[in-house]
């Protein structure tokens, strides 16, 4: 039985949402606030966490950061009455999967949920290979002078610090995985972002030139972090960089 965690201080919400789920079959647990979740998601690494954002005694973005850093995988669903665009992209940012603006329909919700438990779920086969010499060379690599740690979500450039939000490692791995292929912002955006929220192929774009900031020796004049033009963009490894 699948276990979701819904990190929320409203008692109206946290009633409708355990009815909600459990309907469904899910067993859930809720905590009121900020540390107490934490805690929660640490100790009982649920399948899901709907997150609140302005929670007392910690916020709903550093506790979605938290997550991502020592779980990069599990789905984090914010709610929050934001509605800006650009406030979506930075909970992008801070690694969230996706994201409900209050009020919101208890079964949108579900929904939403399921579709991340099963993206997830999706991801596992893939992992459970990671033995191999291939998928190995992903947990471990290096990009120019960048030594990039996917198992401690780490990069460093000569021993310093780079610091890597959720959702660039999650870009950057896709790249890795796909080696010297033109890869579409659409694909990206489905990819790495999941077409949850209603982004443009300009997010993409900023990413990108963020990626490039943090990872390229020159970012004005890119090696490994290609334009395709009409396309998107391409990921080319130092081995065959000319």
């Amino acid at each position: 039985m699948n276990l979701i965690l819904v990190i929320e201080d409203d008692p109206r919400i946290q009633r409708a949402l355990e009815r909600q789920f459990a309907a469904e079959g899910y067993k859930v647990h809720i905590e009121g606030d900020g540390p107490a979740g934490l805690a929660a998601a640490k100790s009982m690494k649920p399948d899901a966490v709907v997150l609140d954002l302005m929670l007392p005694g910690l916020s709903g973005r550093i506790i979605c950061k938290d997550i991502k850093q020592w779980s990069c995988d599990t789905p984090v669903i914010v709610l929050s009455a934001i509605s800006e665009v650009a406030d979506k992209v930075l909970l992008l940012e801070t690694g969230a999967d996706d994201y409900v603006t209050k009020p919101f329909s208890p079964r949108e919700l579900l929904a939403r949920v399921q579709a991340a438990i099963r993206r997830n779920a999706r991801k596992a086969p893939a992992e459970a290979v990671s033995a191999s010499p291939s998928r190995n060379a992903f947990k471990i690599s290096k990009v120019g002078e960048v030594e990039v740690d996917f198992i401690t979500m780490e990069a460093h450039r000569g021993g310093i610090p780079v610091p890597l939000t959720a959702h660039e490692f999650k870009l950057l791995r896709f790249f890795l995985e796909n080696p010297g292929r033109a890869i579409a912002r659409e694909e990206l955006l489905s990819g790495v972002w999941g077409l949850n929220f209603n982004l443009t192929t300009r997010t993409v774009d900023n990413q990108m030139l963020k990626l490039r900031q943090k990872l390229e020796t020159d970012p004005a004049n890119p090696i490994h972090f290609r334009t395709v033009h009409g396309v998107g963009y391409k990921f080319v490894p130092a081995s065959t960089v000319q």
